[in-house]
């Protein structure tokens, strides 16, 4: 007797419902992805991925809060007539910070205190003046017949006060991996900007200590953060033999770099003359240690130091010549941020595909 073929039936919905499914998630990948590119330009953008600010006015002008038209630096005629002090808000070595106000307007007025450091506080007007830009804190006017700067105030003060500012109830939403990175990101586009300004590479000389570094630099109210002491930038200029010495103490601790530290050993006394001078990888070196202060210990933050740990570990590197520039660090920086967007908006995608 004949055996009757026997024919399987196969089921072909599964595979095609899974191929619905692949492509439907490849879709969502894709536009997941052109959203990432819109926000993170937007966000490129907004941390002076640009040097220029649009809001900025030309050259010898500013412009205040809510105010369309730019307005000329104020003279010392202007300043002594419009501008009133309300208080004294900090003191240092070279100058005193008065809150002040004009036109109604908080602003901020800066004397000279020592009249032997009078060049340093002119050293920091022209610095002031040249290399106005969104990572400067704006100047509005000034007189050097009287040895006074105007510029703009910020309420939240100097990046000492980063920590405390969100414990605050209207800032405690900004205490993110997100927004500390960022922040870090600004502080490096600042380093990277002085590194190549208009005026050439300039070294941040007051940074002897983490505590004077967040000193120099002003937090905005929308979480940005501009440098606002300029009173000790020397130029390096490489082709023409130039470089740079931070003062003429001698600097110890671990967070200067090894070649700010005098070395001949202990047993010879210091001497300025027999200081060798250094040049911009100074301020490389310091990157990792304000980096880990503005990361902060919150959620997430430990995952962002695993990934900068390669870029940071260049940044400590003895020989300078072996450190990054600041524009790879810049760049290693916002990698890591555009890798963790995309993680933690596609968690498991790799997974599922």
């Amino acid at each position: 007797m004949e055996k009757k073929p026997h024919f399987v039936r196969r089921e072909f919905l599964p595979r095609e419902v899974s191929s619905i499914s692949l492509a439907l998630l490849l879709v969502a990948v894709l536009l997941l992805n052109v959203l990432l590119y819109l926000y993170l330009n937007k966000f490129y953008n907004s941390l002076g991925h640009t040097e220029t600010d649009p809001s900025l006015c030309p050259f010898g002008h500013f412009k205040l809060g809510s105010v369309k038209n730019c307005s000329p630096w104020l003279s010392c005629e202007a300043i002594n007539r419009e501008v009133r002090k309300l208080k004294c808000v900090g003191e240092g070595a070279v100058k005193k910070v008065f809150l002040s106000e004009w036109k109604e307007n908080k602003v901020v007025l800066s004397q000279l205190t020592n009249s032997e450091l009078k060049e340093d506080f002119l050293h920091g007007l022209k610095m002031l003046k040249a290399l106005q830009s969104k990572h400067v804190v704006r100047l509005l006017g000034y007189c050097e017949q009287q040895f006074t700067i105007l510029t703009e105030y910020h309420p939240l003060g100097s990046l000492r006060g980063l920590n405390e500012t969100l414990h605050i109830p209207k800032y405690k939403s900004m205490n993110t991996w997100h927004h500390r990175l960022m922040l870090a990101i600004d502080y490096v586009s600042v380093i990277r900007y002085l590194h190549s300004s208009p005026l050439g590479t300039l070294v941040m000389c007051d940074s002897n200590d983490l505590d004077k570094v967040l000193s120099q630099y002003l937090l905005t109210s929308d979480f940005h953060i501009l440098v606002n002491d300029l009173d000790a930038l020397p130029l390096v200029n490489r082709s023409a033999g130039r470089l740079v010495k931070c003062g003429h103490r001698e600097l110890q601790g671990e967070f200067v770099a090894p070649e700010q530290r005098w070395p001949y050993g202990e047993d010879v006394p210091f001497k300025d003359n027999l200081m060798p001078p250094y040049d911009e990888k100074t301020d490389i070196w310091k990157i990792p240690d304000v980096s880990n202060f503005l990361l902060g210990h919150v959620e997430g933050s430990d995952i962002v130091r695993l990934h900068l740990f390669d870029i940071h570990a260049a940044c400590k590197k003895k020989d300078p010549v072996e450190r990054p520039s600041a524009r790879e660090v810049l760049d290693t920086y916002r990698k890591v941020l555009t890798l963790l967007i995309r993680e933690a908006a596609m968690p498991g995608t790799r997974e599922m595909l």
